[in-house]
């Protein structure tokens, strides 16, 4: 059966073919390659890829992503359409789910909405609940530079907590817009700000949300 981690990992795939090595992303300072470079040495190089949390490796990540980015893009796509290795923790099921289906989701979301031409992706509610899931689980770790308090709020009233203090902003959406904005991508969300007018700019101009 197909999980949600596997559908968004084909859609990116197909994106990233479709957009050319060279196009630009919603990631600052990176073009299609470099973040086909990222979904693969993520996934493969276990070595490098802690540097995207540990400063200390954030070097050697560099020269990796460099090395990678520096292959055919073809080659990138295939293997970010084949997966991960035989033997990589990726392969379980439940670890896959949880580790990519938001990574996977955000990074097509990458693609699609530095297009000029883009539109909104109409999601189903499975898959938006599956998305408020994790977003309840990790809102306090990706909310946690926030600059003002920060309240997340589905249409339906329920909410999570994502950094706690005054102000209090709170930004309203579907889940998949509110992971979008939690997770660094403030202005291409489609969601409402509520709070005062001071706070709700520092907010959209944060560079802290996200990892």
């Amino acid at each position: 059966m197909s999980t949600f981690a596997k559908r968004e990992r084909l859609l990116l795939a197909d994106l990233l073919e479709t957009a050319g090595p060279d196009a630009p992303t919603l990631c600052e300072g990176w073009q299609t390659r470099d973040l086909a470079a990222h979904v693969v040495v993520r996934e493969r190089r276990p070595d490098a890829a802690g540097g995207i949390l540990i400063k200390p490796l954030a070097s050697r990540l560099e020269k990796v992503m460099e090395e990678f980015a520096g292959k055919p893009y073809e080659e990138l796509i295939r293997l970010i359409r084949t997966g991960p290795p035989r033997f990589s923790p990726f392969q379980l099921k439940q670890l896959d789910e949880a580790s990519n289906t938001i990574e996977f989701y955000v990074h097509a979301e990458d693609v699609r909405r530095a297009q000029p031409d883009w539109s909104t992706r109409e999601l189903d509610p499975v898959f938006q609940d599956a998305l408020w899931s994790r977003l309840e689980r990790t809102a306090r770790l990706m909310g946690r530079g926030a600059p003002t308090g920060l309240v997340l709020r589905r249409p339906d009233g329920q909410t999570a907590v994502a950094h706690r203090g005054t102000p209090v902003v709170t930004v309203t959406g579907e889940p998949s817009e509110l992971v979008l904005f939690l997770y660094g991508r403030q202005s291409a969300a489609k969601v409402a700000l509520d709070g005062e007018e001071d706070a709700i700019a520092k907010l959209h101009e944060a560079k802290e949300l996200g990892i």
